[in-house]
């Protein structure tokens, strides 16, 4: 299964594109031994137009378009499921099982995702009641897709 972050909004050079190359990397290291395929990062310009419903249904269709047949979506927004780190790893690993070709991650702009992405995605992800700015959900997202990787594992980095 290849594991896709569609992100709306390019990271810059920075502290944020460093962790995340990290994260992604090691992920890379842990999940090729557990049948998965790669961790890609896609980013999605913001959209430039006046109006917030105008921006989401211009995101929503470039992010709709990136996604692949035979994917599953995963939604990240603030109104989403607080899954644990063990959690969020039985559905990684399920949907390996399950032959699951692709497991789209999708972090919309700033005005969030369109109510269709919202429908459309088989879980809704959470980091907490907070608002997060867009750079650090994705440095999270990678974060816990690496722990969900070093717990199928069986690796002892969950515990630190």
């Amino acid at each position: 299964m290849r594991l896709v972050v569609i992100a709306i909004g390019r990271l810059k050079q920075g502290p944020e594109r460093e962790l995340s190359e990290r994260y992604r990397e090691r992920f890379d290291d842990v999940g090729r031994k557990l049948g998965f395929r790669g961790l890609e990062i896609r980013e999605i310009p913001e959209s430039r137009a006046r109006d917030a419903a105008t921006r989401i249904a211009e995101e929503a269709a470039a992010i709709s378009a990136a996604i692949f047949e035979k994917s599953v979506l995963v939604a990240l927004d603030e109104r989403g499921e607080n899954v644990d780190s063990a959690s969020f790893a039985r559905h990684l690993g399920r949907w390996r099982d399950e032959a699951v070709a692709n497991t789209i991650f999708a972090i919309g702009g700033a005005d969030g995702l369109s109510p269709e992405l919202w429908r459309k995605a088989k879980l809704r992800l959470a980091f907490g009641s907070a608002t997060w700015p867009h750079q650090m959900v994705r440095v999270m997202l990678l974060e816990q897709i690496y722990r969900a990787a070093t717990i199928l594992a069986g690796h002892p980095y969950h515990r630190a």
